[in-house]
């Protein structure tokens, strides 16, 4: 800017001792071809300016637009999830529905899973319901498919953890459906056979096939005939007396999200 100034008062100097010599339109063709090339300068600086005024106000109009499209996302995504949710849930009623006309005396209590902590010989997960909501150590977690999940074996105010069926520690009193031979279920404990369940103490003479269907015997912490699992294989134990078979879980422990607490039943 003090150079422009300074350009200014020199050509205005230069100006005036022109005139006196030369006069006023030699002077001014002067001035002319003096300032020609500096007003394009300043039309080109000013053009920049602009430029660089719309980009930025530009810019900021663009950045304004994204984050409001980005909420937008945000919240429809958001209205995607409830919406799944919520049908998640009705179908899961619906089949709770039916499994609860099925067995009238049965009243539940659903959950949702928080937490889970597993290991090669440990299953559990943490509810966000507890003793709040009715429920007590010792009831039995399903799938509203009438599957066993597990038991309630600690329980908090407004938490509880189910120790779940392929648990080592968990053993189940449970029947072939299809013949009615008696065993015991629990996490299978053998390399080889892990996420699979295994009943011990079946008789040497019980005929195993694929697919048989296991359920509970039923007790004073199991109702009779949820459906634990299905036959995938059988031999025998180390005795060579008893037989085993190895089953696969009929719940689906991978995809688990709500459950159902059998929080009271009519036991045979």
């Amino acid at each position: 800017m003090k150079l422009i100034i300074a350009l200014a008062l020199i050509l205005a100097v230069v100006t005036a001792i022109t005139s006196g010599l030369f006069g006023t339109t030699w002077a001014e063709k002067a001035v002319q071809t003096v300032l020609t090339p500096i007003r394009g300068g300043f039309s080109s600086i000013t053009r920049q300016i602009e430029r660089y005024y719309n980009y930025i106000f530009g810019y900021e109009a663009l950045a304004a637009k994204n984050e409001y499209l980005e909420r937008r996302i945000i919240e429809i995504e958001d209205q995607i999830r409830n919406a799944d949710s919520l049908e998640r849930e009705n179908a899961y009623l619906r089949e709770l529905l039916h499994l609860s006309e099925q067995n009238e005396d049965y009243q539940f209590c659903d959950a949702y899973i928080v937490s889970w902590d597993s290991s090669s010989w440990k299953s559990t997960f943490t509810i966000g319901k507890g003793t709040n909501a009715g429920l007590e150590t010792g009831m039995v977690a399903v799938t509203q498919f009438g599957q066993v999940i597990g038991l309630i074996t600690e329980i908090g105010t407004n938490w509880a953890v189910i120790t779940t069926v392929m648990d080592t520690s968990l053993e189940i009193s449970a029947s072939i459906a299809s013949s009615g031979h008696t065993g015991v279920v629990q996490g299978a404990y053998t390399a080889g056979e892990e996420g699979k369940l295994r009943m011990n103490y079946l008789p040497s003479e019980a005929v195993l096939r694929n697919n048989d269907q296991v359920i509970t015997t039923g007790s004073t912490v199991y109702p009779k005939d949820l459906i634990i699992g299905y036959v995938v294989d059988a031999g025998y134990d180390e005795t060579g007396v008893a037989k085993y078979a190895l089953l696969e879980p009929a719940a689906d422990f991978d995809t688990l999200e709500q459950i159902f607490i059998i929080t009271n039943f009519v036991s045979e």
